[in-house]
């Protein structure tokens, strides 16, 4: 099952990497090519993930790199996403009691036109969530997991490899699983 898990999420990356580069009128090199964080192991199934460099809602910069000393929970989500709204309150539950020992990345599809950042403010000041909220201005991290449905969740361990990933909602006990596993 984890090969297949394994050999599943680099096919995503690969495809989604030649998207991007096609998307944008490049060649097939990208800001990561230099980087073996999105690379496979093939002894290991090992899969590392992408870099990616998203923005808080006060403009600064942070790299998924930044983040590698800890595990970390990659969610992607939109305001206008009714499922992504739905498991919110799980991820804010669960950022609080895991706080210091797991980064939570709650990249929102800030497209400039369904989602702006002040209504990504807006919206989480209005629900009171206090998880780290980061936009996906250039949508460089939807092209580079090669999101396709929202909501998706990513867990990866403290080394940068990605343990699992989830599409869809999920429940509080689900999440909860997830994060355990990637904490082993």
């Amino acid at each position: 099952m984890k090969r297949m898990i394994a050999l599943l999420l680099a096919l995503v990356l690969c495809f989604s990497l030649a998207s991007c580069a096609a998307d944008r009128g490049q060649g097939s090199g990208t800001e990561n090519d230099s980087m073996d964080s999105s690379t496979q192991d093939a002894d290991n199934e090992e899969i590392y993930a992408p870099d990616i460099t998203v923005y808080t809602l006060d403009g600064e910069a942070v790299k998924l790199s930044d983040l590698r000393s800890k595990p970390v929970v990659l969610n992607f989500w939109a305001t206008w996403c009714p499922p992504c709204k739905a498991e919110l309150p799980h991820f804010e539950k669960l950022s609080v009691e895991y706080r210091g020992e797991v980064e939570f990345m709650m990249v929102n599809l800030t497209d400039g036109t369904r989602d702006t950042e002040e209504l990504v403010r807006s919206f989480i000041e209005s629900e009171g969530y206090t998880f780290p909220v980061y936009c996906d201005t250039e949508m460089q991290a939807y092209y580079l997991y090669g999101v396709n449905s929202i909501p998706v969740t990513f867990f990866i361990d403290a080394r940068g490899r990605i343990q699992n990933a989830y599409t869809g909602a999920m429940s509080e006990e689900q999440l909860r699983g997830y994060i355990e596993e990637m904490r082993k």
